[in-house]
């Protein structure tokens, strides 16, 4: 009796231990499966997070650009900030008959506040002048960025007058280069034409010695890229625009104009090509 007693409680026991190690396995595995669930779960959860980012990133970008755009575009029609004022930039026809060099066009809105230096680093020597922008800021800011585009860098200046009130030596067109002089100097400009500005109201001296003035076609809003200077007090009618004042290498000027003419434009607009060559290497304004 009592062995029976004792192999059934060893019967029992043995089966307790079964269960026992039948629950401890399936709770293992029950574990296992959660980690396994809670790492692939944070695996996509940093996948979405990521994502997220990313979207989040990119709609903070397009909304900055649309922003700015909107910025730029309540700029635009508010019109020229205070110390700008807005220029009009026509675009050249070459069908006119005049040689066109593309450069696209200036800002359309200009600083008309303080000065700017032009200055031509020339075969001769240097000249400069001072343009002030309170007066003529749309010229002002053309020949800025023609310089930025080395607009006229080894042009040659191409028309002399020398008469007793007349006194000029004119420069400015980008195809006038290379050796000696050819027909076609002095027809060429950039891709875009504007309007005269700071035209002068001294009938006595309106275009004074060391005047840089702009020259044009004799139609309105036709000032290009092409400008005089003036080596002695020049009488003229007031339609050119007066970019600024030579304060330096004004007698480079006058020595070229005191050499003469070669007479080619006698028969009109008058003068001819200077006797006495003067290249523009370079031209910057600052």
């Amino acid at each position: 009796m009592a062995e029976t007693d004792s192999s059934r409680e060893n019967t029992v026991s043995s089966i307790k231990d079964r269960q026992r190690a039948a629950a401890r396995a399936r709770l293992e595995k029950e574990m296992a499966e959660r980690a396994t669930a809670a790492k692939k779960r944070r695996r996509q959860q940093a996948i979405w997070g990521s994502a997220l980012a990313v979207v989040v990133i990119a709609g903070a970008a397009v909304w900055i650009v649309n922003a700015l755009q909107k910025d730029d575009d309540k700029d635009a029609a508010a019109g020229p900030q205070a110390g700008t004022v807005a220029c009009t930039w026509t675009p050249a026809d070459p069908a006119a008959g005049g040689k066109v060099k593309d450069v696209g066009l200036p800002p359309a809105n200009a600083a008309n506040v303080g000065t700017s230096t032009l200055t031509f680093d020339t075969s001769l020597g240097q000249i400069q002048a001072t343009i002030d922008l309170t007066k003529a800021p749309c010229t002002g800011a053309s020949y800025k960025h023609l310089a930025e585009k080395k607009f006229l860098d080894n042009s040659k200046c191409h028309r002399l007058v020398n008469e007793a009130s007349f006194k000029v030596l004119q420069c400015g067109d980008p195809f006038a280069t290379g050796k000696g002089y050819r027909e076609t100097d002095g027809q060429g400009g950039p891709s875009y034409t504007m309007a005269e500005e700071n035209l002068p109201t001294d009938t006595e001296k309106p275009y004074p010695a060391g005047s840089i003035a702009m020259a044009n076609t004799g139609q309105p809003n036709s000032t290009g890229s092409q400008f005089f200077i003036c080596s002695e007090d020049t009488q003229l009618p007031p339609n050119y625009t007066l970019l600024g004042t030579i304060t330096k290498g004004l007698d480079i000027v006058r020595d070229v104009v005191k050499a003469g003419d070669d007479g080619a434009f006698k028969s009109g607009p008058g003068g001819g090509h200077p006797k006495k060559e003067l290249t523009i290497k370079t031209m910057t304004v600052s």
